[in-house]
């Protein structure tokens, strides 16, 4: 009612609900709707795994074991976790959800980096707390700067680590300073949707983090490197208190008897992983190498772990102006002006010929706009 004591002649969303900017997915097509290969979304060009494809023809239609527990078991002896440890979630974006739900509400807070993914933002708002957004160091995460911003009124602080969507790193010793520095009644969730594309001697700790204290929650996805996107899976690990917290949130039946029979497919043929994240690595380095040729045209390609490349467009020729060329050329990339990166392209690494397609069409772009 208002103040008044008369109805509204509709519902009403709450104002933090209202204050949402729903989330905005990378497109498949151009401005006049015509297909495009799709460059925006950070899928794996390899596909998937034949032994994943082979499994969904064998899923049954019935309801899905809403714990999901041959799946974590399979999770579990993968990574060395005990599977009640272990929450599924409709795709990584649920968990972070849930994270928020779970830990803040009206007067907390939620920290996360400048340039982090789009949904850490909707989590806040979405439980009624309040965003705070720490500065970043060069598109990076600045630990000092986050840390800084810590209050009382902290609950739950996200890194995505490699970041989405700069690509930029944390190593494993900024991570253990980070959470040795936060309050322990702060949960510190570490998304690491895009952390088998690190190379394993360079992981960054999370996951023995997330195994000895009750404050660390890791989350991860078979959208990425799985070439799972379409099945919605992901997954989270941390102290039993966190897991039965998501557990008691989350929605039942939340990984479909498709997703469970692929994803469990998928955990047994690493050898698709491995190749997936050798060619991202090659593919990723030659494509950067050819974009670093351009910064006599203010191209600048920032370091990434993950599967893409953030280029920023510091020259005459705009990241806006490069879009729409490279969609007159038959691509989509990601244009991030919704996410304070009006000056950057996220570009996803795909296949040999279509990077260097993508490659020699911002050349042609930058030396036609000098």
């Amino acid at each position: 009612m208002s103040e008044t004591g008369t109805r509204s002649k509709a519902p009403t969303p709450k104002p933090w609900i209202a204050a949402i900017h729903a989330y905005v997915p990378g497109k498949s097509a151009g401005k006049d709707g015509r297909p495009l290969i799709k460059l925006s979304a950070n899928e794996n060009p390899l596909g998937t795994s034949e032994a994943a494809l082979a499994a969904k023809a064998k899923a049954p239609a019935l309801y899905p074991d809403p714990d999901s527990k041959d799946l974590r078991a399979r999770l579990g002896d993968l990574h060395g976790i005990d599977p009640a440890r272990i929450v599924m979630g409709t795709g990584s974006d649920e968990l972070l959800n849930l994270a928020a739900q779970g830990y803040a509400g009206l007067g907390d807070e939620v920290i996360y980096v400048r340039y982090g993914f789009s949904v850490y933002d909707i989590a806040a708002r979405r439980c009624g707390a309040a965003p705070v957004v720490a500065p970043d160091a060069d598109y990076g995460t600045d630990v000092d700067a986050l840390l800084a911003l810590v209050t009382d009124k902290t609950r739950v602080v996200f890194v995505a680590n490699p970041n989405n969507p700069t690509g930029s790193f944390l190593p494993k010793g900024e991570i253990v300073r980070l959470h040795a520095a936060l309050p322990t009644d702060v949960l510190l969730v570490i998304d690491q949707a895009y952390g088998e594309y690190v190379a394993p001697e360079d992981e960054d700790g999370a996951m023995a983090l997330a195994a000895a204290h009750d404050n660390v929650l890791v989350t991860r996805t078979f959208s990425k490197i799985f070439g799972l996107a379409g099945e919605r899976i992901g997954w989270g690990t941390g102290a039993p208190g966190i897991i039965d917290t998501l557990n008691r949130i989350r929605g039942p039946f939340n990984i479909s008897s498709t997703g469970q029979a692929m994803a469990a497919a998928a955990l047994d043929d690493m050898t698709f992983v491995e190749r997936s994240r050798v060619h991202n690595r090659d593919e990723r380095a030659r494509f950067v190498e050819k974009i670093v040729a351009l910064s006599n045209h203010g191209l600048r390609p920032l370091p990434s772990q993950a599967n893409f490349v953030l280029v920023l467009f510091e020259g005459k020729l705009t990241a806006e102006a490069a879009f729409d060329g490279l969609a007159e050329r038959g691509y989509i990339v990601r244009w991030l002006p919704n996410q304070g990166l009006p000056h950057g392209l996220r570009i996803t690494i795909g296949h040999p010929h279509d990077m260097d397609a993508i490659a020699e069409g911002i050349r042609e772009m930058a030396e036609a706009a000098q």
